[in-house]
């Protein structure tokens, strides 16, 4: 009995009052924010009890999984379609997290320390298949003085449903018009050419153990396994490496509303500091779940991840935090949430 009155009485935080056993969120999806998740839900869990549970298994699982209802929330670096959201009766909400940025790494020891330089159009027709060389003369253009070995060029794609594929082929349909027609934009695409590699792991990994290879993965993944990346040619003509602040001046390219429902794209975004291949990450939520308790757990996290403790933690990892005004958008959005259509205790 003494036990329970413990129990009972101890506040898990942010006015969360459910029992340890109680207190536990499952989610699944995207891979591109999945070290910052790791990060934020280990230290939630220490700060308030409430136990997150998070699959990283791509953005197009997350998306089945919550439209299915065995999770609690999904995360996608692509927003939900509207017949995506029409099958979960409508009830989504897309909150951004933070930004990262989508690199093209890749493994040619001929380069040494020489950052490779890319533009669009030339990304768009490596992956197309049309550029199947390093010396390619379109990449020795971009690379005035330095020294391209003559082997094959490899690509490496993903091979499931992912956000960070939407993000890339929705910055190559805005370059490239053949790209836009014959292959498209969406979580998983008919590629032209290439290996596939699972999640940005698997695609890190081809990169790393094969020489010649050039894929694109998020930031993190890059840095994490000390893997060169280019420096992208933006729409301002200038060169910019993927950095916290060039992927903050992309997103400052975004001006919300405060009706937005979130789903904008940032690629190739105007602005001579900005890095073409940013985006934000979601969160897709129920705005009303039909379980208060739920509710009160999901509301609680999605409030306190957009504190200043919270987004000081994504910098360390390469990600870049969420814009002021968005932030405060996003805890406006979270004070609208509903559990069986009644504002949340």
């Amino acid at each position: 009995m003494r036990r329970l009155l413990i129990l009972s009485t101890l506040g898990l935080g942010l006015g969360t009052t459910q029992c340890l056993a109680q207190a536990n969120l499952n989610g699944a999806g995207a891979t591109f924010p999945n070290p910052i998740y790791a990060k934020w839900f280990d230290a939630y869990a220490k700060k308030t009890g409430v136990k997150i549970n998070y699959q990283s298994i791509g953005s197009g699982g997350g998306i089945r999984q919550f439209t299915q209802g065995t999770v609690d929330f999904g995360a996608s670096d692509g927003p939900m379609t509207d017949e995506q959201i029409a099958a979960v009766s409508g009830n989504v909400a897309h909150l951004p997290t933070v930004l990262g940025a989508v690199v093209l790494t890749y493994n040619q020891p001929a380069l040494g320390t020489t950052k490779l330089k890319l533009d669009g159009p030339t990304i768009a027709d490596i992956f197309l298949g049309k550029i199947t060389k390093w010396n390619d003369p379109r990449i020795a253009a971009l690379n005035p003085g330095v020294k391209l070995p003559a082997g094959d060029l490899l690509v490496v794609h993903r091979s499931d449903g992912s956000g960070t594929t939407y993000v890339f082929v929705d910055y190559l349909a805005k370059i490239s018009a053949e790209w836009r027609t014959k292959v498209g934009v969406n979580t998983a695409v008919n590629w032209p050419t290439g290996l596939g590699g699972k999640g940005n792991e698997g695609v890190t990994q081809q990169v790393k153990q094969l020489e010649g290879t050039i894929g694109y993965v998020e930031l993190v993944y890059a840095l994490a396994n000390k893997l060169a990346y280019a420096s992208v040619k933006n729409l301002g003509n200038k060169f910019v490496d993927p950095t916290l602040e060039s992927v903050s001046a992309a997103a400052a390219s975004a001006k919300l509303p405060k009706t937005t429902d979130f789903r904008v794209s940032i690629t190739n975004a105007p602005g001579d500091a900005s890095y073409p291949i940013a985006s934000f990450t979601w969160l897709l939520l129920k705005a009303d779940n039909a379980d208060p308790t739920k509710a009160k757990l999901i509301r609680d996290f999605a409030t306190w991840m957009t504190t200043a403790e919270a987004q000081g933690m994504a910098k360390a990892l390469g990600y870049a935090p969420l814009p002021d005004d968005v932030a405060g958008l996003v805890r406006d959005r979270v004070k609208t949430f509903k559990a069986g259509g009644k504002a949340i205790a």
